[in-house]
């Protein structure tokens, strides 16, 4: 499988602890296609929501084709995800029970399709984003210690 990605939410990382992540296709245009072929996407604010035993990802933005025309969608229209229905469940009983959240992780080019790993995830508190920093300045230290020893 060939593999390329286009956008990814790095803040996602930052904000949530993702416990889980899963593959979904997503519902586009032939102008949104285009535009994300050329990088006009941004995942940054966007979120996962059930509606009905359907997924749909709201808050993304993909830029308007700049050679499209009357085709051109909005640009935070809401899109639907494709996944198996058995899944979509699973993951509506664990945000409605357990108080997690569905967050779009990255996007990305599998072959000729545009896919989506939805992470389920756990909010961050304020120490527990400390304590990750902390944790990766440490890290860092160390890689630049055995670098200076290995000269």
């Amino acid at each position: 499988m060939n593999t390329k990605t286009i956008a990814e939410n790095r803040q996602a990382r930052h904000e949530y602890f993702i416990l889980e992540s899963y593959e979904a296709g997503i519902e586009l245009f032939g102008t949104e296609v285009k535009s994300i072929r050329s990088g006009g996407v941004n995942l940054k604010d966007s979120w996962i929501s059930v509606d009905g035993g359907e997924m749909f990802i709201r808050g993304m933005h993909i830029a308007p084709y700049e050679k499209g025309n009357i085709f051109n969608r909005d640009p935070y229209r809401t899109r639907r995800l494709l996944m198996h229905k058995k899944e979509i469940m699973k993951l509506y009983g664990q945000v409605k029970q357990g108080g997690y959240t569905l967050i779009p992780i990255s996007m990305y080019f599998k072959d000729s399709r545009v896919k989506i790993q939805v992470g389920l995830c756990k909010g961050k508190q304020l120490h527990d984003k400390r304590a990750s920093a902390a944790k990766r300045d440490a890290a860092r230290e160390i890689d630049r210690a055995m670098k200076e020893r290995n000269r």
